[in-house]
């Protein structure tokens, strides 16, 4: 059974600081305003774009699996 402190954790958003230079802020700034969208949900949406491309990507399926190969034998010593 799961601790209620657990299922707080997951359920609240965590907070991340991110810098961009001057170039990215505006085009960033500028998507939003014409997507009607505040910056926070464009850069979710770009962060789980970027998310779903990678899984989906053979090579670093490749490296996830070798990582995770790596870890389990670590573990076994």
């Amino acid at each position: 059974m799961q601790s209620p402190m657990y299922k707080v954790r997951m359920s609240t958003p965590k907070a991340m600081t991110i810098r961009l230079s001057p170039e990215q802020a505006e085009a960033l700034e500028l998507v939003a305003n014409v997507d009607h969208m505040p910056v926070s949900d464009v850069i979710r949406a770009a962060i789980d774009q970027h998310v779903h491309d990678r899984k989906a990507d053979p090579a670093f399926r490749d490296g996830l699996k070798d990582r995770i190969d790596r870890a389990k034998r670590f573990l076994s010593k």
